[in-house]
């Protein structure tokens, strides 16, 4: 089975055809890093634009590398939430369109769902359910109980900076490349973690949410002073690296303390991370210390793609959730929150 899969949430314009859940044909991603580098972050109607210009060259590249045609597909799949709205519309509206010229069935995927779902991609071993998920991204940081791929629950968030959010303001106050994760991934590992000791918000007793913005005011506060004069000329190499590594170090600490209050707490049997976090070296690297098996997609698929879309469309599919024509697109996740957690809304897994 072949499933087409379109994605379009934020700023990454990609196409994807899919064979039976895992098997990726091809994996085209068309990134607006460059359009939004002066801003150091997303501007939705640039994104929007940039994702109208260029929807149909890469459905015409995800096509031809998979070596297929349209006539040769199973069904079209795309995310259809949650994301910015005038983003998710060009996805939406072209998968739509497939899939009403062409009769194929359309699959309305939930991002963040395919985001846990991406350590399932190239015939990846599957994790053993229970199992408590992470995805930590620029716009997203939550915890899932996944009983299967089909029964998830929302066991915590972030109320206020998404961890990637965290990187990327950081990486502002540093004078560093925007996108923030790799270059403070980077500088990291050549850095002490424990010259600063930056705090962990654990927020109240036993939670499960995140809270990254206090952290993120202290490496202000440490680099520029709390009257906020300018010291980053000042700040040797050293120093840099040094409060890079600092910083990933209580972001992965926060991280990884969350995970075992929750894995003790629902008795997993494994842990799965996905979104753009999950590319991070010093994350990677700590999750073994979990002491149960860490499923992590291959880096290609930690960051927005369309193969987690036609993957996890693949288990909608087969069992029966075929979306109508009708379909809108929708800025929060279908992922329900269970009660007194934050969420971007409440809907139905």
């Amino acid at each position: 089975m072949r499933i087409l899969a379109i994605e379009s949430t934020c700023d990454e314009t990609a196409a994807a055809v899919v064979e039976d859940g895992t098997r990726v044909l091809s994996n085209v991603v068309a990134t607006q890093i460059d359009l939004h580098q002066i801003y150091r972050g997303v501007v939705p109607e640039i994104a929007s634009r940039a994702h109208i210009e260029q929807i149909l060259p890469v459905l015409q590249s995800a096509l031809a590398e998979a070596a297929c045609d349209i006539a040769s597909l199973d069904a079209i799949a795309v995310a259809q939430r949650p994301g910015l709205i005038g983003s998710l519309l060009i996805g939406v509206t072209a998968a739509k369109t497939l899939a009403w010229a062409t009769g194929k069935p359309l699959i309305g995927v939930d991002h963040v769902h395919a985001h846990l779902y991406s350590v399932m991609l190239n015939d990846a071993p599957p994790p053993v359910f229970p199992a408590i998920g992470l995805v930590a991204s620029g716009g997203h940081t939550a915890m899932y109980l996944i009983r299967d791929w089909l029964n998830i629950t929302r066991i915590g968030g972030t109320i206020d900076d998404a961890v990637g959010e965290a990187y990327d303001k950081v990486a502002a106050i540093l004078g560093l490349p925007y996108p923030g994760g790799r270059p403070i991934d980077e500088l990291a590992a050549e850095g002490n973690p424990k010259a600063v000791h930056f705090p962990r918000s654990m927020l109240e007793p036993g939670s499960l949410n995140f809270s990254f913005s206090g952290l993120k005011t202290s490496v202000l506060y440490h680099v520029r002073g709390h009257k906020g004069r300018e010291r980053m000329d000042a700040v040797s190499q050293v120093e840099l690296r040094d409060v890079c590594a600092s910083f990933q170090a209580a972001c992965i600490d926060v991280l990884l303390k969350k995970l075992r209050r929750a894995i003790d707490r629902f008795g997993a049997a494994s842990v799965i991370v996905g979104g753009g976090v999950s590319a991070n070296r010093g994350l990677r690297a700590a999750l073994p210390s979990l002491g149960l098996p860490v499923h992590v997609p291959p880096p290609a698929y930690c960051t927005d793609n369309a193969a987690m879309i036609g993957g996890l469309a693949h288990v909608l599919l087969t069992a029966g959730r075929v979306s109508e024509l009708s379909m809108d697109a929708v800025t929060f996740s279908a992922l329900v929150p269970s009660p007194g957690t934050p969420g971007e809304g409440r809907g139905s897994a």
